[in-house]
């Protein structure tokens, strides 16, 4: 069983940045690919970002690529999402994901393990 603490979320004005973590337990962690996706209201979960469980492999939504950055630190069980230069269309929860095996996963089907989510609102 993982389970998985998001923290960092918060209210930003359009341009600003946030880091948000996701703390996450058991002793494996390394050997999990870790994802970020977030949902806005009305709206369905979508894909963010992915990392694989050795950090040499992301990937990125169209939407947040060359803005947003996702690392890991092993040692410290915890995976990090970077936002720079946050728009109002970014606003939305946003929730740790982690899965097993290789690969960078965009659908959040192939995820299991999910945390409760920490909310990102970009306003003026």
């Amino acid at each position: 069983q993982v389970q998985l603490v998001e923290s960092g979320g918060g209210l930003v004005q359009p341009g600003g940045s946030l880091r948000l973590s996701c703390a996450a337990s058991g002793r494996i962690f390394r050997t999990y690919t870790m994802g970020w996706f977030r949902q806005a209201p009305g709206q369905e979960r979508e894909f963010v970002a992915a990392i694989t469980w050795n950090g040499r492999s992301t990937n990125y939504a169209d939407s947040v690529k060359g803005r947003f950055t996702i690392s890991r630190g092993n040692a410290k069980n915890t995976v990090y999402l970077q936002m720079n230069n946050l728009k109002p269309e970014d606003t939305a929860v946003y929730y740790c994901a982690a899965t097993f095996g290789d690969g960078t996963r965009p659908d959040r089907h192939e995820y299991p393990y999910w945390g409760q989510g920490t909310q990102v609102t970009v306003s003026s």
